[in-house]
């Protein structure tokens, strides 16, 4: 395929369609789907970004709109513990897989407090629930307070009472108490729940849309919501964006200042709308907050590929801090909050 001009969407071949799809999205944004082909379709994909030559631009958002749409509206990604030992196979020793997944049984985490603030609040609170107060109260004091907060939110007040009195009341556990508790947490709950996650496709989107440019993201959702609107609600509602920095109270903003190099700062400010400018200024000292305003002030007119670049950057120092418990990233619709 040299001349890239002469070839439409029509032409392509399904591996060559997903060798495009792939090399558009990059590596970040492609990886979920790449650990869904198998060997062969592995193969059959490699071939073709091999032999693929030059892709004009409209036939790349072309395959790209199509696969959003079409990817919106497939069921439910169900992977197991068979599947995984399955790609793991491929490329580790087989002692080292059985370490691995022996590890990561359930969600992840190294104790079984630290998975058990990996899993849904709705889905551990069904499951409490049905335990006895006693119980709930040593569970929820041994994970995340803000876990725990969501947990309890989603149980019924009667349950929430009476296992609040118990942990207001809670002495010292003994270590065969906990050791039970977790075992029977273990047997009963996680090793279940293993087994039935499937992983939602809005979320996988959701994912891939995080990685996408700003211009590409917002062509993609536009297509998506004239001919899906409920899908696209849901994969908004599930991204998180610059703009969503907005929710972050003035702590968490002076942390993630210290961790941005001010240069990008001033380059994803620069688009930015005033609200959420104001927020980083005034978590800052005023004579920083001049010096900002002025570099921005005296800026160079930017591309607004390059100030999305500044925000994307931005966004990922944030999840990093969020995900190593240094900050706390939440979005909001309305009054209702989506974890």
């Amino acid at each position: 395929m040299s001349e890239s001009t002469t070839i439409s969407v029509e032409k392509l071949a399904g591996p060559e369609r997903a060798a495009v799809i792939m090399l558009a999205l990059g590596e970040e944004a492609s990886r979920p789907l790449w650990e869904s082909f198998d060997d062969e379709e592995l193969r059959e994909i490699t071939l073709a970004i091999s032999k693929l030559g030059s892709i004009t631009a409209e036939i790349v958002e072309g395959l790209l709109m199509e696969f959003v749409d079409n990817f919106s509206q497939t069921g439910p990604i169900t992977g197991s513990a068979e599947s995984a030992r399955k790609l793991l196979s491929n490329v580790l020793p087989q002692d080292r897989v059985d370490t691995i997944l022996e590890d990561i049984k359930g969600p992840a985490g190294k104790t079984m407090w630290d998975k058990l603030g990996n899993v849904n609040p709705e889905t551990l609170a069904r499951y409490l629930s049905k335990e006895h107060p006693q119980t709930v109260a040593v569970i929820l004091s041994k994970t995340k307070p803000e876990h725990s907060a969501q947990v309890m939110a989603c149980m019924p007040a009667l349950v929430v009472e009476e296992v609040i009195n118990r942990m207001l009341t809670l002495g010292p556990v003994q270590k065969e108490v906990l050791e039970e508790i977790e075992r029977t947490l273990r047997t009963e709950f996680i090793t279940t729940l293993s087994h039935t996650n499937g992983h939602d496709t809005h979320e996988i989107m959701a994912e891939i849309f995080n990685n996408f440019d700003r211009s590409t993201e917002r062509k993609l959702m536009e297509t998506l919501e004239n001919k899906n609107p409920d899908s696209a609600h849901k994969i908004k509602s599930l991204m998180f964006v610059f703009d969503n920095l907005i929710q972050l109270d003035g702590h968490d903003i002076q942390i993630l200042l210290r961790h941005v190099d001010k240069s990008v700062l001033a380059a994803a400010l620069k688009g930015a709308s005033s609200e959420l400018s104001h927020l980083f200024f005034s978590n800052m000292s005023e004579r920083a907050a001049k010096i900002l305003r002025d570099d921005i002030d005296i800026m160079r007119p930017l591309r607004v590929r390059e100030v999305d670049t500044a925000q994307q950057k931005i966004v990922e120092i944030a999840k990093k801090l969020n995900d190593e418990g240094t900050i706390y990233l939440s979005k909001k619709d309305d009054d209702e909050v989506i974890y």
